[in-house]
Parts: C-alpha cells; structure tokens; sequence
C-alpha cells in the first residue's frame, strides 16, 4: 500500500492530471511523477493531440535519472497499444527506463488494461503499489470511468435557480438568476464536458447559443444537443444558425412524432437528427445516451429545463448534480421551478446526495453532489 510519502507524490500526479482537463477525452486524465532519492526529477500529463502519455512525458522529463526511479501516476500503467496504434505501452517505456517501483491510485477499468498493467510490472521485477489517493483519483476520473463501465456518457445536471427553487419567473424571464462568479462557474463546467444539451422549451424560451465560451483550449468541440420530441426547432434559433462555425448540434426526435418535413428541414440546416424510441416524457432518455455513448461523447452537461431535469432524475439516469443557488426569491405558483415532472408523494422516496460540497460564488453557493437513488417505498406512487 502507499505510504504517507508515497500519497504526497501521487498528490502532485493529480495536480498535473488535472491540467489535461477537456484535452483528453475520450482517453482519462492522468498525470505522472519521476522520484529519485526523495526528490521529482520528471514530470508529465497526458494530452490527447500530443499523443505520448503521462509516464512517457515524465521519463523523457526525468531523461537518465529515470533509471532506479518511483514512478507515480494516478492510474494504472497501460500494456496495450493505443487506438490506430497512436501510442505505445506504458509499461514497456517503464521497463526500458529501468524505473525501480511503480506506485498508483487505481486499477484502470478498460479490459485492455484492468490490472495486466501491474501485472507485467511485477513480472518483470518492478515493485508496484496501489491504492493511495484512490478516491481523488476516482474523482477526477469519474467521466472517464463511467463511460468504460457502461458505454454511456457520465451525466452532470446543473441548474441556476433563486432560493426557492425557481429557475424563472412566471413570464419566463431567467436572466440573469444567479451573478457573475456563479455564471463563469457554470462556464468552466462546460468547458469539462464533452456535450451539453438543453430540453427544446429551453431552446424556445431563451434562444441559447450553448457554447464554451472559457477561451481554454479543448480536443474536441462542445457538442450542442437538443431534446425535441416534436421538432418544434426552428431554423432561426442561434444553435441552427451557428452549427457551421460553433459546434455541431444534435437533436433526438421521437421516431413516431417527428415529421419528415421538419427532419429535412433541419438536415439541410445542417443540423444532425436522431430519431428514438418515445416515452412518457419525450425521446427515451437511456436511448439517447446510448446514442451519444456509440459517438465516443464519455461526458454529458444537462442544462435544463426543469422537466428535462426531471426526467434525467426520475429516470435516475444523473450521476451528479450542481445547484446554483442565489439569495433572492422569485415567488409565484406560476414561476418555473428548478425540477418540473409530477415529483414524488412521499419524502422517504426523497433524492438523497451523497458528498455534498458548498462553494461561495460571489453573492450566490454552488451545491454540488450524487444522488443516492432510493429504493422506492411505494413503487405504484412513483
């Protein structure tokens, strides 16, 4: 197991990880660290456009001081070659630098690599220790490690709602809830996502652009896209309008309702559409994911509205959720709220959030957690 030492270097591993952010996808963040006698000789962190992973950036930083060396990365060592053959095994640059112990905070989860990493390792006569940090480790990797357990995109809904829960007022005004601290928050959270994407009576109420508008560099394009049941899209919304220079845009449409007029329509627009099965609430929401998981899209940003958000929830298809709450009250039976649906009947069946963590942003808190899906008391109220 890591020691104290040994989770202070591996710190300095998830620091760098971290500067991959939005440079990576589909592949996970990682960063490495070279240790020699007690001090960091290399360091590196994956980028996926500069091809070599962390390790290799690290050993190439340490040069030959490598030799003899800890090594600690946030996540296993790989032992297979990349996709299209882009990058070599990590495991076979560790040998040829004749690094002494390999330390990391967890298991990579890809069948390709999924303990054989550390395996080779310790044939090879490499010590190799794992566990520390595991949790931070987890954390910053939670897109990465949804999307290889199940195929689909990690699902983060975030909403900027007043102190009583609305996200609008009753003539439909949202602008602006929350400040400029709270709304250049949100921004970096786009800019971590693969996609974004918003209920059509979101599209029809504010006309949004939906763009990352961070000014940071990313691999891929944020991804627009757009749950319309009925295609009710029209070509003057600023998504149709910027799809040629500001990201593509894809709408899931339910395969009975749309019309092919409207799907040629957009088409020509050059927008894409998907066509899924329906359900109760619109485009069968796992379908979608699905759908977006084929496209090699590991992270979903929800935005709203609020029956999209409820259907994300009720469906229990969000594996976290941010709050953006500011300190005014907007009041009002007809106010749009945060979470729309028909809600549940009793408070046992209640949504509970697991590692709850509050940040002050500006005059408005930022809430963030997972939600713990209950095992429903009364199913037939659900």
């Amino acid at each position: 197991m890591a020691s104290s030492t040994d989770e202070d270097f591996l710190g300095l591993a998830l620091q760098l990880a971290a500067q991959g952010a939005s440079l990576v996808s589909p592949n996970p963040l990682v960063g490495s660290v070279v240790v020699r006698n007690g001090e960091v000789v290399g360091r590196g962190y994956h980028r996926y456009q500069d091809i070599k992973h962390a390790e290799v950036w690290a050993l190439e930083d340490a040069g030959p001081l490598a030799k003899g060396s800890t090594v600690y990365v946030n996540l296993e060592p790989c032992c297979h070659q990349g996709n299209g053959k882009r990058t070599p095994p990590c495991v076979d640059a560790l040998l040829e630098a004749g690094v002494r112990r390999v330390v990391a905070s967890i298991v990579d989860p890809n069948p390709k690599v999924n303990g054989q990493g550390f395996a080779r390792l310790r044939e090879a006569g490499v010590e190799v220790d794992s566990g520390g940090l595991e949790r931070e480790a987890i954390r910053i990797n939670e897109k990465y490690l949804k999307y290889v357990a199940t195929g689909c995109p990690f699902v983060h809904l975030k909403l900027a709602m007043s102190l009583d829960g609305r996200i609008a007022t009753r003539a439909r005004d949202s602008h602006w809830v929350t400040g400029e601290e709270a709304r250049a928050a949100s921004q970096g959270l786009r800019h971590e996502y693969d996609a974004i994407s918003v209920g059509i009576n979101t599209v029809l109420a504010d006309n949004p652009l939906l763009t990352d508008r961070t000014g940071r560099l990313r691999h891929r394009s944020l991804v627009r896209v757009v749950f319309d049941t009925s295609l009710r899209l029209p070509n003057a919304a600023q998504l149709v309008r910027t799809v040629k220079h500001s990201g593509e845009v894809i709408v899931f449409t339910g395969r009975n309702s749309a019309m092919l007029t409207d799907i040629e329509r957009l088409t020509s627009a050059g927008v894409e559409v998907v066509a899924v099965e329906s359900d109760e609430s619109g485009a069968n929401l796992a379908q979608c994911l699905d759908e977006l998981g084929h496209r090699r899209i590991t992270s979903l940003l929800v935005e709203g509205g609020g029956e999209l958000a409820a259907s994300f929830l009720s469906k229990r298809l969000a594996d976290k959720v941010t709050f953006f709450y500011a300190p005014r009250i907007i009041g009002g039976r007809d106010a749009i709220a945060g979470i729309g649906g028909v809600g549940i009947t009793y408070m046992s069946d209640a949504i509970q959030l697991a590692d709850v963590e509050i940040i002050r942003r500006g005059d408005d808190w930022e809430v963030t957690g997972y939600p713990l899906y209950p095992v429903l008391s009364h199913p037939s109220e659900s």
